[in-house]
């Protein structure tokens, strides 16, 4: 078993770059995730301002 976390003396190379690869998948979902919420948020506040502004 630590044979396999060793990886042949490449441990540090291919760990970190499993770990950037999580790091970048993991943004590919949390950050379209931030964009969307914050696009209907605005949606909403520009509906009710336009409410208002029709009243």
């Amino acid at each position: 078993m630590a044979e396999f976390f060793h990886m042949g003396g490449y441990a540090l190379y291919v760990w970190t770059s499993f770990g950037i690869a999580a790091v970048v998948l993991l943004l590919n979902i949390v950050l379209p995730l931030q964009q969307h919420r914050e696009v209907l948020r605005r949606a909403a506040d520009f509906h009710e301002l336009e409410g208002r502004t029709k009243q």
